[in-house]
C-alpha cells in the first residue's frame, strides 16, 4: 500500500515517524508494507532523522495525488482550499483518502462523502475529532446497532486547558490564555478555539455519525469561553459544579439540539474531572446507556496515531476490494437527511445566573418577582457581601425553563435598572 502525504507539519511529521518506527508491526497487521512514496509540502526540506529524502518531496500536490503508484492520499494541509479540491481530485483518480480536516468536513462533508461514494473509494477521518480518542470509529461501528439520544463532548483541548488553569490556579481568563500560549496549547490568534468554532466543527461530524443528519457549522449555536470569569468558577464550585466548554447534541424526536457553550456540570460527573488538554465524549444510547471516551485530544503523536489507524483500516478494505468501501458514515449516504434544528429559544435547561444588583432594599425580591412572572422558579440563591461600590453580587440557580423565558426575564430585569450590568447566565446540564 503506497501513501502520498499532503502536508508535513506537526501531525504530518508524526505520521512519518510512526510509519518508519512501526514499519514491521504495520506490515504484520496488514499483511503488506505501507510505503510512503511522496510528500507535498512547500517548505519541507530533506530530514535524515525522519527518513525524508529529496526524492520524496514535491511542491506539486495535484500531480502527487494522481500518480499511478499512489493508493492512499493523506490530507493534512487543513483549511478549505486547496484541501477540498485535492481530495476530490484524489477520488476521481481512484485513491482512498485519510484526513484530519474537521473544518472542511463540517463545511463540505456532504459533497466530499458523496464524491467518495460515487467513486467507490474510502475516506477516513478519525483524527478530525478528539485527536487520538477513537470516537468516530466507535460511533460508526461499535455503536451502530443502537439509537443515540445525546452526545456531550469536551472536544477542544485549548479551552479545557484554560478552564483547568482558571479553576486550579485561580487565574483570570487572560492569564490562563497567556499560559496556554506559552505552553504551545493555544495559537497566537486563538479565536477559532476560544470562541467555540473548532468545537462546533467537530460537533457537526458527531451529529452526522450519531443521528444520521447533515449539520452545518452555521446551524450550531456557538459561544466561547471569553466571558467566563474567575467569579463564575468560584460560584460554580460552591454550587457543586465545574465549568466546561461542551459540544452538546440531543435528538428530541427528530428535532436536533446542536450547541457549543460554557456549561456547568456536576463535579461528580466524569466530564468534570477531565483536565488540561484532554478530550472526552459521553454518548447516551437507548440500549447501551451511557458510554465515555477519553484521551489526548490534540498533539503530534495522538493525532498521528488516529491517522495511522485510518490508513490501516482503508488499506485492509482496499485489499478486500471495492465492495468493502463506500460507507464513510456507517450507513448509506442516501439515508443522510437535512437536520431539523431545535431553536435555542426552545431549549430547556437549568441556569446559573449572576447579577450585579444595586445595594438597596427590595432588589432581590424584585429580581425573583420578574423571574417568577416569566415562569422561572429558583433552586437556590447566594447573596454575598457588598461588591464593587454600590452593587452586591447575587447568584441564582433556576429549575428547568425554556431559554426564551429566561432571555425575556433578563431583558425585563435590565430595563428596570435594578442591576448595574447585563446579567450573566450559564446553562447547566445536570443529567448527562
Amino acid at each position: 500500500m503506497r501513501i502520498a502525504l499532503l502536508g508535513c507539519g506537526t501531525v504530518g511529521s508524526g505520521v512519518v515517524k510512526l510509519l518508519r518506527r512501526n514499519r514491521e508491526l504495520l506490515r504484520e497487521k496488514l499483511g503488506a508494507p505501507l510505503d510512503l512514496v511522496g510528500i507535498a509540502d512547500r517548505s519541507l526540506k530533506p530530514d535524515s532523522e525522519l527518513g525524508i529524502t529529496a526524492r520524496l518531496i514535491t511542491r506539486d500536490a495535484a500531480a502527487l495525488v494522481e500518480r499511478p503508484d499512489v493508493d492512499i492520499v493523506v490530507e493534512l494541509f487543513g483549511g478549505y482550499e486547496p484541501a477540498r479540491s485535492l481530495i476530490l481530485r484524489a477520488f476521481r483518480a481512484g485513491k482512498d483518502v485519510v484526513t484530519a480536516n474537521k473544518a472542511l468536513l463540517a463545511g463540505h462533508g456532504e459533497q466530499i462523502f458523496r464524491a467518495a461514494a460515487r467513486a467507490g473509494v474510502g475516506i477516513g477521518f478519525e483524527a478530525s475529532v478528539g485527536g487520538g480518542v477513537p470516537v468516530i470509529r466507535t460511533l460508526r461501528e461499535a455503536l451502530a446497532g443502537d439509537r443515540h439520544r445525546s452526545v456531550h463532548g469536551i472536544v477542544n483541548g485549548t479551552c479545557n486547558s484554560i478552564l483547568t488553569t482558571m479553576s486550579e490556579r485561580g487565574d483570570d481568563f487572560s492569564e490562563a490564555l497567556a499560559e496556554a500560549q506559552r505552553r504551545g496549547l493555544a495559537e497566537a490568534d486563538p479565536a477559532l478555539d476560544i470562541e467555540g468554532h473548532d468545537s462546533a466543527h467537530k460537533l457537526c461530524l458527531l451529529v452526522m455519525l450519531a443521528f444520521g443528519v447533515m449539520l452545518k457549522p452555521s446551524q450550531v449555536h456557538t459561544e466561547g469561553i471569553t466571558h467566563v470569569t474567575q467569579a463564575d468558577i468560584v460560584y460554580a464550585r460552591e454550587l457543586g459544579y465545574a465549568i466546561k466548554l461542551l459540544a452538546i447534541a440531543k435528538d428530541d424526536d427528530g428535532a436536533i439540539e446542536a450547541r457549543v457553550h460554557p456549561t456547568m456540570i456536576p463535579i461528580r460527573n466524569l466530564l468534570a474531572s477531565v483536565r488540561d488538554a484532554y478530550n472526552a465524549i459521553n454518548v447516551q444510547s437507548e440500549a447501551l446507556g451511557s458510554t465515555f471516551y477519553f484521551g489526548e485530544g490534540a498533539g503530534q503523536m495522538p493525532t498521528a496515531t488516529a491517522v495511522i489507524a485510518d490508513i490501516l483500516d482503508i488499506a485492509r478494505r482496499r485489499i478486500a476490494g471495492p465492495s468493502a468501501r463506500g460507507f464513510p458514515l456507517g450507513y448509506p449516504l442516501g439515508a443522510l437527511r437535512p437536520a431539523r434544528i431545535k431553536p435555542m429559544s426552545d431549549v430547556v435547561c437549568e441556569y446559573y445566573l449572576r447579577f450585579a444588583a444595586r445595594d438597596r432594599p427590595g432588589v432581590l425580591g424584585a429580581i425573583a418577582s420578574v423571574l417568577g412572572r416569566n415562569g422561572i422558579s429558583l433552586v437556590s440563591v447566594i447573596q454575598q457581601g457588598r461588591g464593587v461600590e454600590t452593587t452586591v453580587p447575587v447568584i441564582m440557580r433556576t429549575h428547568e425553563t425554556r431559554e426564551r423565558n429566561l432571555i425575556r426575564a433578563l431583558r425585563q430585569i435590565r430595563t428596570r435598572r435594578i442591576v448595574e450590568a447585563a446579567p450573566v447566565f450559564i446553562r447547566i446540564e445536570d443529567r448527562l
